[in-house]
C-alpha cells in the first residue's frame, strides 16, 4: 500500500529497495524492448499493448502507461491501494521501453531475432523478482488479478488465466505479434521467477526504524 511503503522509509534497507525497484523497473522496460525488436512474438499484455500501438499514433511505452494507468482505476472499486513501487511500475517500465527501442539495432537474422528474444524473456524474470522483490508494491495488472481473486472468491490460476487469454486474444485481434515467443514466455517465466524471487527478495527488517509502522 502506498501508505504503507512510505511509512516504511526510516528503514535501514530503504535504499537498497529503492535502488532495486528502479533497477528492476528498467531492466523491465529494456527486456520488453528485446522481445518487441525479436518480432517473435510477445507476453499476452505486450500483445495487446502492441496492438493498440498498431492502431494509434502513440508510441509502445505510451500505450503502456495509459494502460496501466486504466488498470490502475480498476483498484478503486476492488478495494486495494498501491505502493510506491505500483505508481513507479506504470510510468518506468512505459519509459524504459521507448528509450530501449529507440536504442536497440534491428536484428541482422533469425540467430539474432532468437538471441533478443531469449535474453528478454530471461532479463524478465531477472526484473520481475527484483521490483516485487523490493516490497515496495506491485504492478497494476498483478494488483488487478490478486484483487479480482479476493473479490470473486476464484482461484489465482483461472483469474490470471482468463485475464491473460482476453488481452491476448484482443490484442491479436488489434494486430500485435503473437508467435513463438508468447510460448516461450509462457512456459519458462513462472519457474524463472520461482527460482529467482528468493535470491532477491529483500529481507525485512528484524528491528524496525524510524515510525516502526511495519
Amino acid at each position: 500500500m502506498l501508505h504503507d511503503s512510505f511509512s516504511r522509509f526510516g528503514e535501514r534497507r530503504l535504499p537498497r529497495r529503492l535502488g532495486q525497484l528502479y533497477l528492476g523497473l528498467a531492466l523491465y522496460g529494456f527486456s520488453m524492448a528485446l522481445m518487441i525488436v525479436s518480432g517473435l512474438g510477445l507476453d499476452p499484455w505486450d500483445v495487446f499493448h502492441e496492438g493498440v500501438t498498431a492502431r494509434t499514433p502513440l508510441t509502445f511505452g505510451t500505450v503502456t502507461i495509459l494502460v496501466g494507468a486504466a488498470v490502475l482505476l480498476t483498484w478503486i472499486p476492488l478495494r486495494q491501494r498501491p505502493g510506491v513501487g505500483t505508481v513507479s511500475n506504470v510510468v518506468v517500465i512505459g519509459i524504459a521501453v521507448d528509450v530501449s527501442i529507440w536504442a536497440l539495432p534491428s536484428p541482422g537474422g533469425l540467430a539474432t531475432q532468437a538471441l533478443f528474444l531469449v535474453g528478454g524473456v530471461v532479463l524478465n524474470a531477472v526484473a520481475t523478482a527484483a521490483y516485487i522483490g523490493a516490497r515496495l508494491g506491485p504492478g497494476p495488472r498483478d494488483g488487478l488479478m490478486t484483487g479480482l481473486v479476493r473479490r470473486t472468491g476464484r482461484s489465482v490460476r483461472l483469474v490470471r488465466t482468463s485475464l491473460e487469454v482476453t488481452v491476448l486474444a484482443v490484442g491479436w485481434l488489434l494486430g500485435g505479434t503473437v508467435g513463438v515467443g508468447t510460448v516461450l514466455y509462457a512456459l519458462s517465466i513462472g519457474p524463472l521467477v520461482h527460482v529467482l524471487m528468493p535470491r532477491l527478495t529483500v529481507p525485512g527488517d528484524r528491528r524496525p526504524v524510524g515510525t516502526g509502522v511495519r
